[in-house]
């Protein structure tokens, strides 16, 4: 069985889990996560489980060791982990999903000890091959608390049996084991090349708990990248390449 913990969630878009340790229980999270932690904490790195375990967690886009923050006093100690980019944290009680939860890689940010982070691959080859997140998924396996980080607000839908919800592929954060999921392809020849959605939609039918992010990551990087190309461009353009950055500034709207 896994550790009983305490917990709070602080932050509102750069949040942060804050986890309550009584004497010899222990959490474990993705190498970097942690933020602080008082005295008593021992921290133990390890592949957690063996090579074949790191390995799985290597494609799941995790690192190869996981760390251990176990309590060594004899008192209540304290550590917290924070999220890697703006977003909410989500924490999962796996005894009521029936132990298990599938999640999008990257996602897994800490958990009780005894919750087992494996690799799970798609059912349907469709989903695997244009799902936005790939053929693997992240399953977290266990009977207590994991943490686990999406992008933007989160929004929590429980789907009854025979119902459906089509979403973009990448708003996908994470969705119970029961839950089919499939992909189908956007119909219409202007939907598909200027809808600006993308091709594919993923399908999920019920019954079961999803999770969806409004934010993914993949979606910000790609803003980032764009503006910073532009801002590049605008930099380099110009005659002679004189007044390439001010027009590029005046165009981006992000310089005076």
């Amino acid at each position: 069985m896994a550790d009983v913990i305490d917990y709070q969630i602080l932050g509102d878009d750069m949040q942060l889990v804050e986890i309550e340790l009584d004497p010899g229980e222990a959490v474990r999270a993705e190498t970097g996560a942690m933020m602080y932690m008082t005295r008593d904490i021992a921290m133990q790195t390890s592949t957690g489980g063996g090579l074949f375990k790191g390995f799985k967690r290597m494609l799941t886009g995790e690192s190869f060791f996981i760390t251990t923050f176990l309590n060594a006093g004899n008192s209540k100690a304290m550590v917290a982990f924070g999220a890697p980019y703006p977003g909410k944290i989500i924490p999962l009680d796996l005894a009521r999903f029936g132990g298990h939860f599938l999640c999008q890689k990257d996602a897994y940010l800490c958990s009780a000890q005894g919750i087992d982070i494996e690799v799970a691959f798609t059912k349907k080859l469709g989903a695997g091959l244009f799902g936005g997140e790939g053929f693997i998924l992240q399953r977290l396996t266990g009977d207590g608390l994991a943490f686990i980080h999406a992008g933007g607000s989160i929004v929590e839908k429980t789907l009854g049996p025979g119902e459906v919800l089509r979403v973009d592929t990448g708003c996908l954060a994470g969705l119970e084991d029961r839950v089919d999921y499939d992909i189908e392809f956007v119909g219409g020849f202007k939907n598909a090349l200027f809808g600006g959605e993308g091709l594919f939609l993923a399908t999920l039918t019920g019954p079961g708990t999803v999770f969806l992010q409004s934010l993914p990551f993949s979606r910000l990087a790609d803003r980032i990248f764009a503006a910073a190309k532009f801002e590049q461009k605008g930099q380099q353009d110009g005659v002679a390449g004189f007044g390439g950055g001010l027009l590029g500034g005046l165009l981006s709207g992000d310089k005076n």
